[in-house]
């Protein structure tokens, strides 16, 4: 457990840094300490209470317990009144001029496709397609292109202009964020960083804002994550 929360707190003490640093003296340090919090209570809840919690599905080797609890959690988030489902991306409705980017997702799926049916090895088995077809991007996106989102964004003054397509400073600093979950780690008193999962996992991430804000939902964001969990166990 100790690991771990120093785990996250490098991870929250980083993206406060470059908030504050894009914030150029804006920020609002309300939002932005809702924000850091949401990050620690996602850590939590993922994690089964950093291993208190028994895992729901014992024989599964995949994360159900922890990816449904911190779904739920954030759902409730979502809609509470400082936050509002539908400014969470809670919406199946796709906003005006969101073909664009449903037109590039149809072409990154088709290479998805291609490469998985290429590459792979043989079709997994149904708890592992399951998994990887529903929980990554349900509740990823709902945190990072969620809740995270908006908070960045309240805390960064609204994220006005929302220049770089939309994405805007708020985008940015929840992709990496994202990255970071994926590449940076403590583990028995020392640090360690992988710049390729980093990139590997912080620039699609900026796609996924980019989708996220140009439909105005989490339904693009969602679909795509998990085509690009899962295409690869089909295969």
């Amino acid at each position: 457990m100790h690991d771990a929360l120093v785990e996250i707190a490098i991870h929250a003490g980083l993206v406060g840094l470059l908030a504050l640093v894009a914030g150029r003296g804006r920020v609002r340090p309300g939002w932005l300490a809702i924000a850091l919090a949401l990050m620690l209570l996602r850590d939590v809840l993922v994690t089964r209470g950093y291993g208190q919690l028994p895992p729901w599905v014992p024989d599964s080797r995949w994360n159900w317990t922890g990816k449904l609890l911190a779904a739920g959690g954030l759902l409730v988030v979502a809609w509470l009144p400082a936050f509002g489902a539908r400014r969470c991306g809670l919406v199946l409705r796709q906003a005006a001029g969101s073909a664009p980017a449903w037109w590039v997702f149809s072409g990154l799926a088709i290479a998805l496709f291609a490469l998985a049916a290429w590459t792979g090895g043989g079709r997994d088995d149904v708890d592992t397609i399951a998994f990887q077809w529903t929980m990554p991007g349900v509740e990823e996106e709902l945190f990072y292109r969620g809740v995270l989102l908006l908070a960045l964004q309240r805390a960064l003054g609204g994220d006005e202009g929302r220049p770089w397509g939309g994405i805007g400073g708020a985008g940015v600093l929840s992709s990496v964020a994202f990255g970071l979950g994926h590449a940076l780690f403590w583990r028995d008193g020392g640090l360690s960083f992988d710049a390729l999962a980093f990139a590997l996992t912080g620039i699609p991430a900026l796609l996924l804002v980019w989708f996220r804000v140009r439909t105005g939902s989490l339904v693009l964001p969602v679909l795509a994550h998990n085509v690009a969990n899962g295409a690869s166990t089909l295969f």
